[in-house]
């Protein structure tokens, strides 16, 4: 079987793929266009983020018997083309779901603990306790939104902390010892904290924006692990502002380029989260540790090991 590896991942998945015997092939840099042009060669094809998988690719990928991205979202895959001309579609969402979910109480614990401000100050010179006062975890409802693996491990954490969480999602009967699944009406009248664990879909484009939040009945931290684009920045900004958004913690940005390297544009809006005491702003790294790299890229190996051995 000969793979095509579109994208720089651990060497765990070169190492063991080959001793498998499967033929390999490395290309990191051709353009969409030189890979669309050669792609009808391969049977399998190992990537990350760094070409679409379109419709015009999928249907030149005649021979393609599989799609394993490294990684948990599929949005840059036209998943309908690709099961309706039965290329089999592998993802790793197991292996980094524990990144993510202490990524999240991290950023967490360090803006409601105000922790960034705090040390800042005093390295500058400042000591201010009561300017300083924290907001505990202990006893705050958590909703989450999207109850799959990463939501499950970050249930799973904060439940430790002491809060009660609740979670939207839209299978049935995901309930457990960490967590209570409820409506999504019912996660707005109570939730404290909001954290999305989602797709990118249609369904979830924007999916928190000016009437979502308007909804919520309490003031609450926002948490933003899952895709940029599951969130209308302009009107997070705007609570934000007002106050019906305490804090915000992201992971991710709405004007993030499709591969993730870097963002596409800049504005008054991504300005101000840049710049505001109520944001905590990293580079899409909550699923980006040592061992999830790891991680990622052995279940990868796993899968398609049993799937074509």
């Amino acid at each position: 079987m000969r793979i095509l590896l579109l994208d720089k991942n651990h060497p765990l998945i070169t190492e063991q793929l080959l001793a498998k015997n499967f033929n390999l092939e490395e290309d990191f840099t051709s353009s969409y266009d030189e890979v669309c042009d050669k792609i009808e060669h391969y049977d399998g094809v190992i990537i990350r983020s760094r070409i679409p998988l379109d419709q015009n690719f999928l249907r030149k990928a005649k021979n393609l018997k599989f799609i394993a991205r490294v990684g948990a979202g599929m949005e840059n895959i036209d998943i309908p083309v690709a099961e309706e001309v039965g290329i089999q579609l592998i993802n790793s969402p197991e292996g980094n779901r524990d990144s993510v979910a202490e990524h999240v109480v991290g950023m967490l614990l360090i803006l409601m603990n105000r922790l960034f401000i705090a040390s800042n100050e005093v390295k500058n010179g400042i000591w201010l306790r009561e300017e300083n006062r924290g907001d505990e975890l202990l006893g705050k409802t958590v909703g989450l939104i999207g109850y799959g693996n990463m939501g499950k491990a970050t249930a799973k954490r904060l439940s430790g902390f002491g809060c009660k969480v609740i979670f939207y999602d839209i299978l049935p009967n995901l309930s457990d010892e960490f967590a209570t699944q409820v409506s999504l009406d019912e996660l707005k009248d109570h939730a404290e904290v909001i954290s999305l664990h989602v797709p990118l879909t249609d369904s979830t484009n924007y999916l928190v924006n000016a009437e979502f939040i308007s909804e919520m009945k309490n003031d609450f931290y926002f948490v933003n692990t899952a895709r940029g684009k599951n969130v209308e920045t302009k009107s997070l900004v705007e609570a934000l502002k007002s106050g019906k958004v305490k804090g915000a913690c992201l992971d991710v940005l709405e004007y993030e380029k499709a591969s993730f390297e870097n963002l596409e544009t800049e504005n008054e809006d991504l300005k101000f989260l840049l710049n505001s005491e109520k944001a905590i702003v990293t580079p899409h790294i909550a699923g980006w540790t040592h061992q999830s790299k790891e991680k990622l890229a052995q279940i990868i190996v796993d899968k398609i090991v049993t799937s074509f051995c």
